[in-house]
């Protein structure tokens, strides 16, 4: 395999604290990512800090940061001393995030996610490139300010992007766009709006069990909770989901999760996550690559009697690929 192979960090099954033994066997493993993510767990960037010490050669990604819940200036900060502890191999993911995480829990407004996302990104650009920085962009502005230390190579930045105008915009101003939840098939549907030419990153859930039935019960709750988002719930209507889906929406709006759960049919689960033993989970997984994915993030979840350190052993590229 000659394209990335990457992994999320930490663990779902420990801490960042415990994590270091796993994080530094994946180079050797032949993993060539790590990436982090932020939600309610491990902050995106700390992780990163870390590995760069902890797993030194790899690619240190965030899948994502979010723009609103940090200050434009902040922002800059951070990926300036991510691009210094590992020049050259550090990638500042960034994205709207969700009214959840940013009103209800951050308190901070959710507003304009597109302009503001943009808007982050152009400054991003100026103030990583050494440049002072006084705008007046359409969502905030800035006045006088200036890295004390930008980094010798400015990271590259990518964004998270769900449908087709955060698509082109990743595709004709930033470095890569970043997705979720999609099957390999869905992938065609993304990398057409993007060109051939643009790095093509998504975060695979990956549950190494041979049991269907028990992978569909823990996956549904994974799904209801993201699907019912509706910035996931407008690309799953993109990707032509909207009427296998309606009667989640209907269930979870009228706030049976029992039958919203229900609601999700098999061959969705099937379509989103990827389950089976190894070997049917690598296949699956270079479907994705074959149909235009650049960099698969594994993130393997709890199930069956395959613990989480012999998933990521497992879910390794052969050595033969190597």
């Amino acid at each position: 395999m000659t394209q990335n192979w990457g992994m999320t960090i930490p663990f779902y099954d420990r801490s960042l604290a415990q994590s270091q033994e796993l994080i530094a066997e994946l180079p050797a493993l032949g993993y060539t990512d790590v990436w982090s993510s932020e939600v309610n767990g491990a902050d995106g960037l700390t992780p990163l800090a870390l590995a760069a010490q902890w797993a030194p050669g790899v690619r240190l990604g965030s899948a994502i940061v979010p723009v609103s819940t940090r200050g434009p200036a902040l922002l800059a900060m951070s990926a300036a001393t991510l691009a210094d502890l590992a020049p050259e191999r550090f990638v500042l993911g960034i994205g709207s995030s969700s009214p959840a995480i940013v009103e209800r829990w951050n308190a901070v407004e959710f507003v304009k996610p597109y302009a503001r996302t943009r808007d982050t990104l152009r400054f991003l650009r100026a103030a990583l490139a050494g440049e002072k920085v006084s705008q007046a962009y359409e969502t905030f502005e800035i006045k006088g300010f200036k890295l004390e230390r930008a980094p010798k190579v400015p990271p590259k930045i990518v964004l998270a992007a769900l449908r087709p105008r955060m698509l082109r915009l990743a595709a004709e101003e930033a470095d890569g766009a970043i997705t979720n939840w999609l099957s390999p098939d869905d992938v065609r549907t993304v990398r057409a709006e993007i060109g051939p030419d643009t790095e093509l990153i998504a975060r695979l859930f990956v549950c190494v069990n041979e049991d269907a039935d028990q992978v569909r019960e823990t996956a549904r709750w994974m799904l209801a909770s993201y699907l019912t988002v509706p910035a996931y719930a407008a690309f799953h209507d993109w990707l032509g989901r909207a009427e296998v889906l309606r009667p989640l929406h209907e269930a979870w709006a009228a706030g049976d999760r029992q039958a919203a759960l229900r609601a999700i049919p098999d061959e969705v689960v099937d379509a989103l996550v990827v389950h089976g033993d190894a070997a049917t989970c690598r296949a699956r997984i270079q479907k994705y690559v074959d149909n235009g994915l650049d960099t698969p993030i594994l993130a393997p979840i709890p199930g069956g009697e395959v613990s989480i350190t012999q998933a990521v052993r497992d879910l390794a590229p052969v050595k033969e690929d190597r």
